[in-house]
C-alpha cells in the first residue's frame, strides 16, 4: 500500500479520537451573588469581580472562546418587577459584556432567578409572561447587533409545569427574534434545575425541543444542560461521587436521535482526587460526542476567591494568572487533547444545523514532537483552491479535506505529494503566523489535523477510500 494512501486513510480515522465541542468557557461569576432557588436575588449582593476583564482575557488567551456572565432580573430592573431595564445597572452589566466581547469570545447573558421573582413562578402564579418576555425584549434589542451574544433564558428552572413553562420560553424566543437578534444562540432550560439526569425523563427535552424560531425553524435554538458531581447535584460538596457519564449518554442519544444539540451552560466541581477523576471523565465524554454537546461552560472564576469549594478562579504569581489545577487537567485538557497528542486545535466547524462560527482563538503551544515536527502549519481561509505546482502531502490533505471536496487540482496533486510547499494560493493559504479568519465558515487552523478535525469523520473515511482506489 502507498505510504500516502495509508497516511490520508490514518488521518480519516484520526479524526474520531480528535473530536473536541465547539465552545469551551467559564463563567465568570459575582452578578448572581446572593441569588437564593426562590428567586430572590438581593440587589446589594452582587459583587461583579473587579479584575473580571483581565480574567477573561487570561481565560480567552488560554483558548477558551465562551465566557458565562450572570446576574438577576432584580438587577436588571432594579427590583422594579416588569420596568424598563434600569439604566445605572445596565451600565455596569454592559461594562462586563464589552469586556467580554471585546476578547472576541461568545459571551453569555445568563438570568439567574430560577425561574421565579421572589418566590413567585414566572407564568404560574408570580411574574406574567409579559413581564419575563418584556425583559427579555430589551435585553436582545440592545445586544442584536452581536452574534457573539448567547441568551441563556434562565439559569435552573426547578419545580414548575413544564409545559407551561415551555409555552412561556416559546414567547421568549419569538419575542427575541423579533427585536432582531435572529442569528444568536438561545439556551432553552428544563425543569429539575436543569439537571441532565432528568433532562429526558421529565419532559423536558421533548417539549423544550418543540419551541421554534417565527419563521418555523430551530436554528439557533439549543438545550440547555447542568450537571454536578456531587452527592445530591447542588455543587455544594466537595466529593465527586459520579462522573455523570451515564445522565449524558442518555441526553447524548435524545439530542442525536432529534438531530439538535445541546450545551452545558454549568458543571464544576472541586479539587479533591475523586473529582479529577470523575469531573476529568466527564469532560472527556462530553468531548466525544461533540456531534451533540455544542459546549461546555465550567463553573466558576469572577468573584470567587481561590479558597470557593468549586473555584477555578486564577491565582496571580509575578503579576500573571495562572489556572489552577483543576482547571488545566480537566476543563482545559479534554478539549486540547493534550493526553500525549501533538495534533490540537482550539476551533471547530459547528454542525450545520447550528451555523455558528467559533472565536479565532489559538491553542496554548505545545511541546514539540515528532509528529508535530512535520506538519505545516496554515490557515484555511476559503472554499477554493488553484491549481498547485508543488505540495507537500501535509498541504494536500489540509486543503483537500478543510474544503469539504476533493478536487481535480487535489487529486492530480496526490501523485506529487512528496514535494514541500512552494507555492500559495492567491492568499487562501497563509503560515502559521498569520491571524487572518474566514467569513466562509472556516475556522483557522493551527495544524494540519485542526484543519482536518472540521471535516466530517465520514468524508475523512471517503477521501482515504479514494486515495487508496486511485493510488494502490
Amino acid at each position: 500500500m502507498p505510504v500516502i494512501s495509508l497516511v490520508v486513510l490514518l488521518l480519516g480515522l484520526a479524526s474520531f479520537a480528535l473530536a473536541k465541542v465547539q465552545y469551551l468557557g467559564v463563567a465568570i461569576a459575582g452578578g448572581d451573588f446572593g441569588c437564593q432557588i426562590d428567586g430572590s436575588c438581593p440587589t446589594s449582593s452582587v459583587q461583579f469581580a473587579g479584575d473580571a476583564a483581565d480574567q477573561m482575557k487570561h481565560f480567552v488567551g488560554e483558548g477558551l472562546n465562551m465566557i458565562r456572565i450572570p446576574t438577576s432580573w432584580q438587577f436588571l430592573v432594579n427590583n422594579q418587577l416588569g420596568s424598563t431595564l434600569n439604566a445605572n445597572n445596565l451600565a455596569k452589566y454592559d461594562q462586563l459584556m464589552q469586556e467580554c466581547l471585546d476578547t472576541g469570545a461568545h459571551c453569555m447573558i445568563d438570568i439567574h432567578n430560577f425561574a421565579r421573582w421572589n418566590g413567585g413562578i414566572i407564568g404560574q402564579g408570580g411574574p406574567t409572561d409579559d413581564q419575563f418576555t418584556s425583559l427579555w425584549t430589551q435585553l436582545a434589542t440592545k445586544y442584536a447587533a452581536n452574534d457573539n451574544v448567547v441568551f441563556e433564558l434562565m439559569n435552573e428552572p426547578h419545580d414548575l409545569d413544564i409545559g407551561i413553562w415551555t409555552q412561556t420560553c416559546q414567547k421568549v424566543v419569538t419575542a427575541i427574534r423579533n427585536a432582531g437578534a435572529v442569528n444568536q444562540m438561545i439556551l432553552l432550560p428544563g425543569t429539575n434545575f436543569d439537571s441532565a439526569a432528568t433532562l429526558v425523563s421529565s419532559g423536558s427535552a421533548a417539549a423544550l425541543l418543540g419551541i421554534t424560531n417565527p419563521d418555523g425553524t430551530t436554528n439557533g435554538l439549543v438545550l440547555d444542560i447542568h450537571k454536578y458531581l456531587d452527592e445530591d447535584n447542588s455543587g455544594t460538596h466537595a466529593e465527586c461521587v459520579t462522573d455523570n457519564v451515564a445522565a449524558f449518554t442518555e441526553v447524548a442519544q435524545f439530542l442525536r436521535d432529534s438531530g439538535r444539540q445541546g450545551l452545558i451552560s454549568e458543571s464544576g466541581a472541586s479539587s479533591a482526587s475523586s473529582c479529577f477523576t470523575n469531573f476529568c471523565s466527564q469532560n472527556a465524554f462530553i468531548n466525544k460526542n461533540s456531534d451533540v454537546f455544542l459546549g461546555f461552560v465550567a463553573w466558576a472564576a469572577g468573584s470567587f476567591s481561590t479558597s470557593y469549594v468549586l473555584s477555578l478562579t486564577p491565582s496571580k504569581n509575578n503579576g500573571q494568572y495562572v489556572d489552577n489545577n483543576l482547571m488545566t487537567q480537566c476543563v482545559i485538557a479534554p478539549w486540547f487533547n493534550s493526553n500525549g497528542t501533538a495534533f490540537t486545535s482550539p476551533t471547530s466547524r459547528a454542525p450545520s444545523s447550528t451555523a455558528f462560527s467559533s472565536p479565532t482563538s489559538q491553542a496554548p503551544p505545545s511541546t514539540p514532537s515528532t509528529e508535530s515536527s512535520i506538519i505545516a502549519s496554515m490557515v484555511v481561509s476559503g472554499t477554493s483552491i488553484v491549481e498547485p505546482s508543488t505540495w507537500s502531502l501535509m498541504t494536500l490533505t489540509t486543503l483537500m479535506m478543510a474544503t469539504g471536496t476533493p478536487t481535480a487540482a487535489a487529486t492530480k496533486a496526490l501523485t506529487a505529494a512528496d514535494s514541500p510547499l512552494s507555492t500559495t494560493t492567491s492568499g487562501q493559504v497563509a503560515t502559521s503566523s498569520s491571524t487572518a479568519s474566514s467569513d466562509s465558515g472556516f475556522a483557522p487552523a493551527t495544524s494540519t489535523a485542526a484543519a482536518i478535525s472540521t471535516v466530517p469523520s465520514e468524508k475523512l473515511l471517503l477521501y482515504g477510500i479514494l486515495a487508496l482506489v486511485l493510488l494502490w
